[in-house]
């Protein structure tokens, strides 16, 4: 009982130290999209291997207007969205190990899903639910987690 007791001491005393010593430090990226330099939040924060990007919308960031033609184009949209913020960081999808999905309609989930599972081929975790008022008039918001 002993020895079990002195070696939980010792494993606890290890891990405290491995923790304290731990000098991770979190990275702040400015966008690389000039028209975003000014909003407040990062387009992506860093600490470790991984990557967190801030949520996505349909959005052609070189026309500053949501995309025409629905949930399938919006879709799309944001996804080479996410695809150029994480190129600009030397990583792609297949990086992506999380994805977070909101749909403005659940409705639009078969849709949306039938693009999405054509760029997500390695199938990263995944959360989808359904929120009305989604910033600028969007269909979907896809934010992801990246692993280096």
């Amino acid at each position: 009982m002993k020895s079990k007791l002195l070696f939980l001491c010792v494993l606890v005393m290890v891990s405290f130290q491995s923790c304290e010593n731990s000098e991770s430090v979190i990275i702040f990226h400015e966008s690389h999209e000039s028209s975003r330099v000014n909003v407040p939040f990062s387009d992506v924060v860093e600490i470790d291997n991984l990557l967190f990007l801030t949520g996505q919308i349909g959005k052609d960031h070189k026309s500053g207007k949501l995309v025409p033609g629905g949930i399938t184009n919006e879709t799309k949209q944001v996804i080479e969205n996410i695809k150029a913020v994480l190129e600009h960081h030397n990583l792609s999808l297949d990086n992506v190990i999380k994805c977070t999905v909101i749909l403005k309609d659940i409705n639009d989930f078969k849709a949306f899903n039938s693009v999405y599972s054509t760029y997500f081929i390695k199938k990263p975790a995944r959360t989808t639910f359904a929120a009305s008022g989604l910033a600028g008039g969007a269909n979907i918001e896809i934010d992801v987690i990246a692993a280096k």
